[in-house]
């Protein structure tokens, strides 16, 4: 099979949704209705690509057509809103990276309208993936203790771009600027997408974000990616140094990618769609594309894993989330 040049990605990728969109059935025949796979964050960004690639993989061992439809807004919070509404017969999942589930429900609590244990079932993981920070390679740093000393050199130039607030990128920057002793205001934007643009235009000079298109334009030599927030280096990045190791221990394990269904879809369905996203995961030509085109790990763990994840996760953040001051607007 041939894949599609990282350079032609967005290309790409709305090619593939108006293909996935389409409503046709299978070849198998089944007259079910089509899935809906919600997602809640900017097409062009990294978890609208995975779930766009899955998404279409998955139409051959459900039988059944599979359709991508976008709720983006308020990181992520649309999709699980439309989540929550669902009827729970196995026709309507959400792909959503940890940043909702954890962090919408840490940073804004009573103002969500869903409860993450009530109104959905977890039903697997998909992903896992390292975040980094890199810099715009006009300003001449190459790691982070040169950032550091850069951002005290050029304290009204100094910040760094989220592709929204309230999120893992963002808690990692206060955290980073904590441990570094340094002031780094946090620049939020609507997706990851514009975030690159102002980026790599020297607009902000710092963003954090996964890998794959920062890792793209430091290939281009546009970007410099001056570390990654995991406990140990990455096995998809190997010579990019953690924060750790360069004296600045700021970690949080890497984020990941998940699947959701309304609460009380049945069993069966749930127990169907885990058989057909192990299947498709474990397909080597999808781990490769995954790892060389996207920058993350197919991590298959079923509802049960999710479940305990999510409960490590938000006993980790919860108090680094508090101890940061940070209010929503």
């Amino acid at each position: 099979m041939n894949y599609p040049t990282s350079l032609n990605r967005r290309r790409w990728i709305l090619a593939a949704s108006s293909m996935i969109a389409s409503p046709l059935l299978s070849a198998q025949g089944n007259d079910r209705p089509p899935i809906r796979i919600l997602i809640g964050l900017p097409p062009g960004g990294g978890t609208d690509a995975i779930a766009r690639y899955i998404a279409e993989r998955l139409r051959e061992p459900l039988g059944q057509a599979v359709v991508i439809e976008s709720r983006v807004g308020v990181g992520g919070r649309l999709a699980a809103d439309a989540l929550m509404t669902a009827p729970p017969d196995g026709l309507t999942y959400m792909i959503a990276p940890n940043a909702t589930p954890t962090f919408q429900t840490l940073v804004y609590g009573s103002q969500l309208k869903w409860n993450l244990w009530r109104d959905f079932a977890p039903v697997a993981g998909l992903t896992s993936y390292p975040l980094g920070m890199a810099v715009n390679a006009d300003i001449g740093v190459s790691n982070a203790r040169e950032f550091v000393q850069w951002v005290k050199a050029n304290p009204s130039r100094a910040s760094f771009g989220t592709p929204g607030t309230g999120g893992q990128n963002h808690f990692l920057g206060v955290q980073f600027a904590k441990v570094a002793g340094i002031d780094l205001p946090v620049t939020p934007y609507k997706g990851t997408p514009p975030m690159i643009t102002d980026l790599l235009g020297g607009h902000v000079p710092a963003g954090v974000s996964l890998m794959d298109e920062l890792v793209k334009h430091q290939k281009s030599g546009k970007l410099r990616i001056i570390g990654i927030f995991s406990e140990q280096r990455s096995e998809l990045v190997p010579d990019i140094p953690t924060f750790a190791e360069q004296g600045y221990k700021v970690s949080s394990g890497d984020a990941w990618t998940a699947m959701w269904a309304p609460a009380k879809t049945p069993p069966a369905e749930i127990a169907r769609m885990q058989k057909a996203l192990q299947a498709v995961l474990a397909r080597p030509e999808v781990k490769e594309y995954m790892m060389t085109r996207l920058s993350v790990f197919p991590h298959f763990r079923n509802g049960q894993e999710m479940a305990k994840l999510q409960r490590e996760e938000l006993a980790t953040w919860e108090p680094i989330i508090k101890s940061s001051g940070f209010r929503p607007e």
